[in-house]
């Protein structure tokens, strides 16, 4: 293997990662986002349900801006790869 192809081999490795990572970051979002409407509709009052909200609002936001992150490195990743000829 050239070390061109090596560092090819690298590049798709790195994306298909990055896909992942973006990949948890949807299903995360998803999930915060569907037990904070839970919550807000079958727990109202209920302050141990409240203080989860918070977090999950925190963790809902954090994964918006990591999925952000991770989806800028995924393309700027897959615009190294060299086209298969």
């Amino acid at each position: 293997m050239t070390i061109e192809e090596e560092r090819a081999a690298l590049l798709v490795s790195a994306a298909e990662m990055r896909e992942r990572e973006v990949m948890n970051h949807e299903v995360n979002i998803e999930n915060y986002t569907r037990a904070i409407a839970d919550i807000d509709a079958n727990h109202v009052g209920d302050t141990n349900m409240t203080e989860f909200r918070a977090r999950l609002s925190d963790l809902l936001e954090s994964s918006i801006r990591e999925k952000c992150k991770e989806a800028c490195l995924l393309k700027v990743i897959k615009d190294q790869i060299p086209p298969v000829v």
